[in-house]
């Protein structure tokens, strides 16, 4: 499959008006994608009961997201863009399906099978998200399928051997469902022709109130995970397993998202709030279990989130700055937003004893997660 991304000067221009609001510079390569939007696409999935999904095949990203609320209302619950064009410029993870590594990976390097792999480095001296042209940020193959009677999107990728210094030539395919129980089902399949590591994750930035136009600190989270990973100045895991008793990680019983979100516990302040793995509660791995259940008072809006990967990283929104300017011309600012991102532990290629991301010939990497809405507690 012929590759379709953007260069990797205009991401990392991306990357930087993401982080600090400066308006990227316009460029031959920019100019060049330009010409290329006609093959960005939007998909839209329904079901019977009013809900829809609006897709794009540019990252695969979610770009709205409609549910009932208490009363039968049906609206937004996710911070995006209107037009699937305006996110080659916008926020480069609003929505986004996330690879070939989810989360961060400490010094931009790897060692696998007695070979080192170095990584672009776009976040500090340490490699983010599959670096500023990972999956995110590419077109992908799309088609438009019922699945067990369910509107679908299939999403397929060819990521080449060496793509983003990753070792392996990769197929990927993800799909999205929407179904009739007011489910978006997510599916991630991949196989590789080198050993290599994979940690594949959903981006969408949630706020079942209002989409964005108020702040998340009143939804109320329960998280089904006893321990957490600590992570370092730079946010790359120090390899410890802590407990989340006694620290404001501590989400096993229902808490506002705010409760804690600015207190003096040094994992807090690394973070300026929230933006952390927690590790689940499995009995038995692989297995799909719920993770996380958000419920936002005003709407009665209910999120549970379900999952088959053994981490979550619950991230609130805490460096969004009002420099993106979304749907309904609204300025997202901080913590308008959160993230619930099933996944592997960050930085494991490089932590032996976390689950291991490895991804080897002749086998199959299978992920599934589950944003399941409803109303009431």
């Amino acid at each position: 499959m012929k590759k379709n991304f953007i260069s990797y000067a205009i991401a990392v221009a991306l990357l930087i008006f993401t982080g600090c609001g400066q308006k990227p510079q316009k460029s031959k390569e920019k100019e060049s994608m330009k010409q290329s939007e006609q093959k960005i696409q939007a998909f839209r999935l329904t079901n019977k009961n009013g809900c829809e999904a609006k897709i794009t095949n540019f990252g695969g990203k979610v770009m709205t997201l409609k549910v009932p609320d208490k009363n039968g209302n049906i609206g937004d619950v996710v911070l995006g863009y209107e037009t699937a064009e305006e996110y080659v410029e916008g926020n480069p993870f609003f929505g986004a399906m996330v690879g070939r590594y989810g989360n961060r990976i400490g010094d931009a390097s790897f060692t696998l099978d007695g070979t080192t792999y170095e990584l672009p480095k776009n976040d500090g001296d340490n490699h983010l998200h599959g670096g500023p042209e990972g999956f995110h940020n590419v077109i992908w193959n799309a088609e438009k399928i019922t699945r067990e009677g369910n509107e679908a999107l299939k999403l397929t990728y060819v990521s080449e051997d060496g793509e983003m210094g990753y070792p392996g030539k990769l197929d990927v395919t993800v799909i999205y469902t929407l179904t009739q129980e007011n489910e978006l089902k997510i599916e991630y399949e991949a196989t590789t022709s080198k050993a290599t590591v994979l940690n594949l994750t959903h981006h969408s930035f949630f706020n079942l109130k209002d989409a964005g136009e108020s702040k998340i600190l009143d939804h109320e989270l329960t998280i089904n995970g006893d321990f957490f990973t600590p992570v370092s100045k730079e946010l790359i895991p120090t390899g410890e397993i802590r407990p989340v008793e006694n620290t404001p990680m501590d989400f096993t019983e229902t808490k506002a998202m705010g409760d804690g979100i600015n207190s003096d516990y040094q994992q807090i302040q690394y973070g300026n709030g929230f933006d952390h793995n927690w590790v689940l509660n499995k009995a038995e791995r692989g297995k799909l279990t719920l993770a996380a259940t958000v419920h936002e008072p005003t709407t009665g809006r209910k999120m549970e989130v379900y999952t088959t990967e053994p981490g979550m990283q619950f991230y609130a929104g805490n460096f969004l700055d009002g420099s993106d300017v979304g749907k309904n011309d609204v300025a997202y600012e901080q913590r308008t937003g959160f993230c619930l991102e099933t996944q592997h532990f960050p930085d494991s290629p490089n932590q032996a004893h976390f689950p291991s991301p490895v991804l080897k010939p002749g086998e199959t990497y299978t992920q599934t997660t589950i944003y399941k809405f409803s109303t009431g507690k």
